[in-house]
């Protein structure tokens, strides 16, 4: 059957670290971030950043995502998750996941950093090998609502944000932490809209890497 979606809502708390030193704080790292203008987008495509999910000792990368972010999963004995529930952060929904052909989109994981940003914000300059690392990045990546990564797209934080507001801090500050591990660059109106969330959140540290 067809998962459902309630209308049920579960907001995400605010990670602050009240003992976080500077270097963990999201601001701090957010003024070590170069500022410049996007680069053109000439040459961008998906394989410049591997071909589809990479897969370790025959897990693919969505299925590990998927295994880490839903409670309850489900996982086959050839690493797929088949079912579980996802307390989605970018919507606040809860959402029973079932995998499918109808279904399986329903839940997908989103490219903290979108690709097609990071490749007019330096990713172009990485190695092929740098590249396909930082799309299959565990911290890079989340397993979100479908529509809602539709929604998002290639969007920077200027032009998207989580509609759970208590999401966001946490939001800007994985952003953050991915551009400062693969030496990527913020736009100036990234940069503001950063800011911006973070100055409700100055505590804020960054993401622990898992």
């Amino acid at each position: 059957p067809a998962p459902t979606t309630p209308q049920q809502t579960a907001e995400q708390p605010v990670v602050t670290t009240p003992n976080a030193t500077n270097t963990s704080l999201a601001l701090t790292a957010l003024d070590t971030l170069p500022v410049k203008g996007r680069a053109p987008k000439t040459g961008y495509a998906r394989t410049q950043f591997g071909d589809g999910w990479a897969s370790i000792n025959g897990c693919d990368t969505r299925n590990r995502i998927l295994h880490r972010d839903l409670t309850d999963a489900v996982v086959s004995d050839d690493c797929k998750v088949m079912s579980g529930t996802l307390q989605d952060p970018y919507t606040g929904k809860v959402i029973m996941f079932q995998r499918g052909q109808t279904t399986s989109a329903l839940v997908q994981i989103d490219h903290v950093v979108p690709l097609s940003n990071a490749w007019q914000t330096g990713a172009q300059l990485l190695a092929p090998e740098q590249r396909e690392a930082l799309a299959n990045d565990p911290l890079e990546l989340l397993a979100v609502d479908g529509a809602a990564n539709q929604q998002k797209s290639d969007g920077d934080a200027a032009t998207w944000l989580p509609s759970n507001k208590a999401f966001r801090c946490q939001y800007i500050a994985r952003q953050i932490a991915v551009k400062q591990k693969y030496n990527l660059w913020v736009t100036p109106p990234e940069k503001q809209a950063m800011q911006g969330v973070l100055s409700k959140c100055p505590e804020q540290a960054l993401p622990a890497e898992k």
